[in-house]
């Protein structure tokens, strides 16, 4: 444990070292922008890190929820506890979240670490891991475009769609199938299991928010396309009056 709780300190020092890099090269912007430049970071390497572990590394998620964690299963779930806890920290200290994104952040440390306690059931918590930060660097990108006024352009409607797509055929699609497979676990523990459950019906919240963003998108593209459609029928129009 004492292995596990240094690796898990070094994470959040260095998630708040690369923090205030980011803050010192950008002091004209606010502090938010170099906290979302540290959460797409985290997202980048550990979708990648938890993606070679289910997909290559092993053990397959879905098959053997509950069993024993891999060092690199382990370094992986110190490394986002550690940015966890820096992001919850960060976001009490500014208020800049919801309540529900503040449960979403505990439920994730108090999962992470259960697995890391008791030594078991790194293979889902990998798989959940993967299946909910693969969206987080749209969702950074999508910010970052806001902020700088270029979100509404080919690139904004790029990233809102890749967003939408992932998120509901991963997080959502995805997320059922894993929380099917850790109910259906005898080696998983009850209480990991009630907090998994929790995690996918905050997901599920998450999912109705980024439905009705989506219908409004949609609606207001439309609309666009039609009023565009129009104008150039009624030059097109124009164009052929006869001449009086």
């Amino acid at each position: 444990m004492a292995s596990i709780l240094l690796q898990v300190i070094c994470g959040i020092l260095a998630w708040l070292s690369l923090y205030a890099g980011f803050w010192c090269r950008n002091k004209h912007r606010s502090p938010e922008w170099s906290c979302r430049m540290v959460t797409f970071l985290h997202g980048l390497i550990v979708t990648f890190l938890s993606g070679y572990i289910i997909l290559m590394d092993g053990p397959w998620p879905l098959a053997h929820a509950g069993h024993l964690n891999t060092p690199l299963q382990v370094f992986v779930i110190c490394l986002s506890l550690g940015y966890f806890i820096f992001d919850f920290c960060w976001c009490i200290l500014f208020i800049s979240e919801s309540d529900l994104m503040l449960s979403h952040h505990m439920l994730c440390m108090c999962g992470m670490t259960l697995a890391l306690d008791t030594g078991k059931s790194g293979a889902e918590i990998s798989a959940i891991i993967f299946v909910s930060e693969i969206t987080n660097p749209l969702l950074q990108m999508r910010w970052f475009l806001r902020e700088s006024g270029c979100y509404h352009s080919f690139t904004g409607d790029v990233v809102d769609f890749l967003f939408v797509i992932l998120f509901l055929g991963l997080r959502i699609f995805g997320g059922a199938w894993i929380v099917h497979s850790v109910m259906n676990s005898p080696k998983t523990i009850v209480t990991l299991k009630g907090g998994i459950l929790a995690m996918y019906a905050v997901s599920f919240i998450f999912m109705l928010d980024v439905l009705s963003f989506a219908r409004r998108k949609t609606i207001k593209k439309y609309q666009a396309w039609r009023s565009e459609r129009t104008r150039e029928g009624h030059a097109k129009s124009n164009r052929h009056l006869p001449v009086s």
